[in-house]
């Protein structure tokens, strides 16, 4: 498959789960809900959780198109790797809207709601990081990491992982912990750059973006 293909599948799946985050920022309505100020202070998580899941799906687009950009060929295993990260791209939306409706409970299901949100980021780290580890063998990349850099560009990679491990856990005695965890991962790869450098690949590739 050309790899402009996989770009662009993927591209539009991450537009589609980012858009989506939106639908879940509603108000009851003029009539016998309150104000609007009380409604809006009612759903912060809400806008909290929309605001985190959208930077971690923009983070994971850029990182993304960092990473696609490195690739010299395109092959099945890739393509079920990238599916797989899609899958959780796309979930998302699903656990967000959910982590927005029980999150001031402070019960069970609270927990639950966090473990799941913690659970997808997870999902989508796995997919992310066995992409990345797919480049790491062979002649896949323009510029291949040399061998001594392949286990610390991993801990940069499972470390994002193992915080989110860590939120599923904490969410089980602290809800709010656990969310403040995964937040501050989101904050850790905004500063984080992928650990790939693309060369020039197509006629083209090698101008600015504008």
């Amino acid at each position: 498959m050309d790899r402009s293909r996989l770009e662009a599948f993927s591209d539009g799946v991450f537009a589609v789960a980012i858009t989506l985050l939106a639908l879940d920022l509603t108000v009851a309505g003029p009539t016998g809900h309150g104000s609007l100020t009380d409604q809006l202070t009612e759903k912060w998580p809400a806008f909290l959780a929309y605001l985190i899941s959208f930077f971690m799906i923009g983070i994971v687009w850029v990182n993304h198109h960092a990473l696609v950009r490195s690739i010299r060929t395109v092959d099945r295993t890739l393509l079920f790797l990238n599916l797989v990260l899609l899958m959780f791209v796309v979930l998302i939306p699903f656990a967000t809207a959910t982590v927005s409706d029980y999150f001031t409970r402070h019960d069970w299901d609270t927990q639950v709601a966090m473990m799941l949100y913690g659970g997808v980021f997870l999902g989508m780290s796995i997919g992310f990081g066995a992409i990345f580890e797919w480049t790491l063998h062979g002649q896949r990349v323009y510029q291949p990491l040399p061998p001594e850099r392949h286990w610390p560009a991993r801990a940069r990679f499972v470390g994002g992982g193992l915080v989110y491990v860590i939120a599923i856990l904490v969410a089980l005695y602290n809800a709010i912990a656990s969310f403040v965890l995964i937040a501050l991962v989101a904050v850790y790869y905004i500063v984080e750059r992928t650990p790939t450098a693309p060369g020039p690949q197509w006629p083209g590739d090698d101008q600015p973006v504008a």
